[in-house]
């Protein structure tokens, strides 16, 4: 049976960072009709609710109807650790991070960590994330089958790291790296809606050899996604440059290894370098922002405007756990704020934009999750714009959707989700 979703449905023509707002297309009493676990029509709610009068409907009155959030960058196996207190990345990594990963040598522990990540996030209404793992296949396994239960589409891969910069517990090998990560990506890949990513840590971590191993890897596989991190804090690139001291600059230990392309994407990217901005936009590879791990971390402003302006393709990211927020309206506001501080107002269609169908064009997938049309999968959310007294109040001066929106963007949460569905199936 088919499943009919009414209230204020918003959709995407065109890059708002482009074509300013009205790349945005809002129908005030719009229906989404879902069947089969994709979206069969899009209209005016009258017109579905004649055309289709067996579906079943659920009516979210004055909601916002929108594409589920697809979050660019995660580590689930940081959920227990979120919001630890104080320390710069180097310091996060070894104190919280590494013997937090530890633990998911026991399947039985990434199993739990698993569901709890994506309880927490589905709750937010995150449809589609894409993270990290441990070197731990179990993690891997632990992940992909939870998101397989629910329907989700993901992209996961083990975190590879074989230099003695990480603890014994948690190293590899370039051989094992690379043998690993081709079982997993045979089991897991394109299997329902899941995708394998190549995923070596970054090169603080790897030797030139397990970098060279993953860069074959996926010269093997191309329809492939790598992830890495890429300049997050300057003290990270002082480590690499003298880790890599023949390297032109810490892009260039990808590049030489295999692993710059269209496909990858490179986390945080603050602190680049032009020739790292030119060679990025170049191959079209995917920069991903996460404001809220910046801050937190003390990293950084990401040049959201500047890397748009010249081209870049740059999806939104919680970075959890480094990132302080399970919930991609947090991490819009974020984004908002980050991009203040560089002088520049991101409009509300440019962080809903960026938050659905841009993340889902860093991870290549804008054909199929992040928007709202006939024919693509049925990720939806509803979301109340008066969740709380103090979004109501500001909600209700609103002139237009934008006006109405932008308060749930900058002080919403778990609550201002009312509905989610996971290809097509309603999940809360």
């Amino acid at each position: 049976m088919a499943d009919l979703i009414l209230g204020q449905v918003l959709s995407f023509s065109a890059d708002p960072f482009v074509e300013g707002p009205e790349a945005a297309r809002l129908d005030s009493q719009g229906g989404v009709l879902v069947e089969g676990g994709r979206i069969i029509a899009v209209g005016r709610a009258g017109d579905l609710r004649a055309a289709h009068p067996a579906a079943r409907v659920h009516d979210h009155g004055r909601a916002l109807i929108s594409a589920g959030f697809v979050d660019a960058h995660v580590h689930y196996p940081q959920t227990a650790i979120i919001a630890s207190w104080g320390k710069r990345l180097i310091d996060w990594l070894n104190l919280y991070t590494f013997p937090e990963e530890m633990r998911f040598a026991d399947p039985g522990y990434a199993r739990v960590v698993a569901a709890r990540y994506f309880d927490l996030t589905q709750a937010n209404g995150t449809t589609s994330a894409c993270s990290y793992c441990t070197i731990h296949p179990e993690s891997v396994d632990a992940f992909f089958t939870e998101a397989q239960a629910r329907g989700a589409r993901v992209w996961a891969g083990k975190t590879c790291m074989d230099r003695d910069t990480a603890p014994e517990g948690l190293r590899d090998s370039p051989q094992s790296a690379h043998d690993d990560s081709a079982a997993l990506l045979a089991r897991w890949h394109g299997v329902d809606r899941l995708s394998y990513v190549i995923t070596p840590r970054f090169s603080p971590t790897s030797t030139e050899a397990q970098l060279e191993a993953l860069g074959a890897l996926w010269a093997a596989h191309p329809d492939c996604l790598m992830q890495t991190h890429l300049s997050e804090q300057t003290d990270e690139i002082a480590w690499v440059k003298a880790l890599y001291p023949t390297a032109r600059d810490y892009l260039d230990t990808y590049e030489r290894h295999g692993l710059l392309g269209r496909g990858g994407l490179y986390g945080h990217a603050i602190w680049l370098e032009e020739r790292e901005k030119a060679r990025l936009r170049e191959v079209d590879a995917s920069l991903i922002h996460c404001p809220t791990s910046n801050t937190f971390i003390g990293s950084g402003l990401f040049d959201m405007a500047g890397l748009k302006a010249d081209g870049h393709r740059i999806g939104l990211a919680t970075d959890t756990g480094g990132g302080s927020s399970f919930s991609m309206l947090r991490t819009m506001a974020a984004a908002y704020e980050v991009a203040q501080l560089r002088g520049r107002a991101l409009h509300p269609s440019e962080l809903w934009w960026l938050a659905t169908l841009g993340s889902a064009r860093a991870l290549l997938a804008d054909d199929r999750i992040g928007n709202i049309a006939p024919g693509m999968e049925a990720d939806l959310v509803a979301v109340d714009l008066a969740s709380t007294a103090a979004i109501e109040q500001a909600t209700a001066r609103a002139e237009d959707i934008w006006q109405a929106l932008f308060p749930t963007i900058m002080m919403g949460d778990d609550r201002a989700i009312r509905s989610v569905w996971v290809g097509g199936r309603k999940v809360k």
